[in-house]
């Protein structure tokens, strides 16, 4: 299997782990002389059935990231901490650069003036140029991903 066959399986299993969630939540009380219309302990096997499947598939993911090789020579794990890195820095500047782009209240003349101390052109071509980075990573991650088995 394909490490981005996993992960599609991985999603997959994660939706069907919450909608367990969610039916056992709605069936594990009912008013007196009710029924449940579903078998609370049979969801809860259920539950527990999906959660040791997907559980061992994430394993196998982390362990295919850590050793798959990227064509650019680093692994797949490093390429994943690097796009992790670039988000977090294109939200920490979306966040400067929307707060400054923000009006302060004033009622009238008297109160205090708000004023811009950051360069707000500079910080959106800083995000820009790392929307573009991260935009790029994303395509050989995902490139990447159809090409790796994954490891058992």
């Amino acid at each position: 299997m394909k490490l981005a066959e996993a992960l599609l399986l991985r999603a997959d299993m994660q939706k069907k782990l919450a909608s367990l969630k969610q039916r056992l939540g709605e069936n594990v009380k009912v008013q007196e002389g009710d029924s449940p219309s579903e078998d609370p302990q049979a969801l809860l096997t259920e539950s527990s059935r999906v959660i040791s499947e997907l559980y061992a598939l994430i394993t196998q993911i982390h362990r295919t990231n850590a050793i798959a090789i990227m064509p650019n020579g680093q692994t797949m794990l490093m390429a994943l901490v690097a796009r992790d890195g670039l988000g977090e820095r294109h939200r920490l500047l979306q966040s400067a650069i929307d707060n400054a782009k923000t009006e302060g209240d004033r009622y009238s003349y008297r109160e205090i003036k708000w004023q811009k101390v950051v360069d707000i052109q500079s910080l959106q071509q800083q995000a820009d140029d790392i929307a573009v980075k991260l935009r790029q990573l994303n395509i050989d991650i995902q490139a990447a991903d159809w090409q790796i088995e994954l490891v058992e």
